[in-house]
């Protein structure tokens, strides 16, 4: 497509970034993430603090246990007795679980099983201003091709938590930028072969929030894939706090400013808030 089409594609997505991030149950909305132990301390008899039931974990899911009172529904219906729930697959906004407006949503991370809660009416949300992104740039719409590894790798990288969790890793997008070539490593979904990076740069910390994603897409079967970091985008953890995002693993720093996609949140002091 010429930049004029590139430019309206690129506004129809900052757009849509936009409305999902400030939708009811968008990752604005996250006001807590509780990891659930598989023997719960004696002096909690099974709570998590603001949120109703019991809960539990065990080798394939959480088990909740909810009277009446507790309010809690499941599938719309009310929640009296046991069940146990595995991950949800869908968006929050789909989760099998609800306490009022607030939806709870399971997860598990290395083994490890936690219940998120999602309430449209977070402090967050309230005072969202928009997201600060570069207008499109067509010098960063960048021809790179990918090179996979010979078999996945795993490197242990800090997350936005404070914890260290293993990174899986597929391959490298290289491509060049002010005469210089690039490399940064990029896991790869294994459902159909899209690329995912966490990169920084010379913005980072800065101008721009201290790191960011890159969703490049797919590669066409000689490996070739544009990176367009245009469409860097803002991890979760940019939104709310309780997301675990995993941070750049080591060479993934561009040393040159990649001025453009999403930068960081409208009215932020500092780019790490």
């Amino acid at each position: 497509m010429d930049d004029d089409e590139a430019t309206t594609a690129w506004q129809r997505w900052h757009e849509q970034r936009t409305a999902t991030v400030s939708a009811p149950y968008g990752p604005l909305a996250l006001t807590g993430t509780h990891w659930i132990s598989s023997r719960v301390p004696e002096d909690l008899e099974g709570r998590i603090p603001a949120v109703p039931g019991l809960w539990s974990a065990t080798a394939d899911g959480v088990v909740v246990s909810a009277e009446p009172q507790d309010g809690l529904r499941l599938d719309g219906e009310p929640l009296a007795g046991e069940v146990r729930l595995g991950a949800d697959a869908g968006p929050p906004a789909g989760s099998r679980l609800a306490a009022g407006g607030v939806r709870l949503v399971v997860i598990r991370r290395e083994g490890e099983w936690a219940v998120r809660t999602y309430d449209p009416g977070s402090a967050a949300r309230r005072s969202f201003r928009g997201i600060e992104a570069t207008p499109y740039d067509p010098a960063f719409a960048l021809p790179g091709r990918f090179r996979p590894y010979g078999e996945g790798r795993t490197v242990q990288v800090e997350n936005a938590d404070g914890r260290t969790r293993g990174l899986g890793l597929g391959g490298e997008l290289l491509f060049e930028h002010g005469g210089a070539r690039h490399a940064l490593q990029v896991a790869v979904d294994g459902d159909d072969g899209s690329l995912w990076a966490v990169f920084a740069d010379a913005t980072s910390g800065g101008s721009s929030y201290r790191f960011r994603f890159l969703r490049p897409g797919v590669p066409d079967p000689d490996g070739g894939v544009t990176v367009d970091l245009n469409r860097a985008l803002l991890p979760p953890c940019a939104f709310a706090d309780h997301f675990i995002c995993p941070f750049p693993p080591p060479g993934n720093t561009l040393p040159f400013a990649a001025a453009a996609g999403e930068r960081r949140l409208k009215g932020a002091l500092a780019a790490g808030n």
